[in-house]
């Protein structure tokens, strides 16, 4: 046994600096080309506002890489927001809605960005520097359990976030009422959310992160809200509903749900 342990502490050495060799080689590989942007273009028709947000030199590279399957300008021409809006946004974190709302609403507008205080870590220092640029937009880290929300408000948008109330705990029947209170007569409660499979409720909630758009629909009319468009305007037939949304190479492709609800006006 003496005699052949240097020969295998030799060996150990060998092999240890080949693998070493090896991984400097494999470090040094350039990494494959990330696949080009899908290129998006604006439909006409849509309003001058919403394009020039759109095209707005203030997005980065990393939001507009994203049109193709978010369509932005569609989904604001479908909202109706508009200059001079007061705006309420859940979770604004990476503010790729907010960086198109501001430009919006203007100077007479104004944008609420509401945050779970969970976010700070990733978005809090971007947040507070957006609001600095952007004399036209609030911030604030809060428990939506604790939220109190500004009145008269002209539309209120939940981007693929409606399903992650219950998955922080929010009492979303409380949330919704809140909603419903905080907006002018009219004013319109916008929702987007990545579909679950039909009658499944929340039972993929927290394993998929997607909800299915039956229950957003229920929740949202019990509260007193009128449903005024179903779009499927970011509907995706080859989505079988079965993938979490964060999935390696479908995030931002689910089938998703396109709501708009409105408080009705007063009689």
């Amino acid at each position: 046994m003496i005699t052949f342990k240097p020969r295998r502490t030799a060996l150990a050495l060998m092999l240890a600096a080949g693998l070493a060799v090896a991984g400097a080689v494999g470090a040094a590989e350039p990494a494959a080309p990330a696949a080009p942007p899908k290129p998006y273009a604006i439909p006409a028709g849509v309003p001058k506002y919403v394009r020039d947000a759109v095209e707005s030199k203030d997005r980065t590279p990393a939001m507009t890489a994203r049109d193709f399957d978010r369509k932005p300008a569609e989904l604001l021409a479908l909202s109706g927001v508009k200059p001079g809006d007061r705006v309420v946004e859940f979770a604004s974190f990476g503010q790729y809605f907010t960086t198109l709302l501001s430009p919006i609403v203007g100077e007479k507008g104004l944008i609420y960005m509401y945050d779970l205080p969970y976010t700070e870590a990733r978005a809090g220092a971007a947040s507070r520097d957006f609001v600095a640029k952007h004399p036209n937009s609030r911030y604030e880290l809060v428990d939506y359990n604790d939220i109190k929300l500004p009145q008269n408000v002209d539309i209120v948008f939940n981007v693929l976030y409606y399903h992650d109330l219950s998955i922080n705990k929010t009492d979303v029947a409380v949330l919704n009422k809140k909603v419903l209170d905080s907006l002018k007569p009219g004013g319109i409660y916008f929702v987007v959310d990545h579909n679950a499979r039909p009658g499944s409720g929340r039972t993929d909630t927290d394993k998929l992160h997607r909800i299915d758009p039956e229950v957003i629909k229920q929740e949202l009319i019990a509260t007193g809200f009128e449903l005024v468009e179903d779009s499927k305007l970011l509907a995706n037939p080859e989505d079988d509903h079965s993938w979490m949304v964060f999935a390696p190479g479908k995030r931002g492709t689910t089938d998703q749900a396109v709501l708009k609800f409105r408080k009705p006006a007063k009689k």
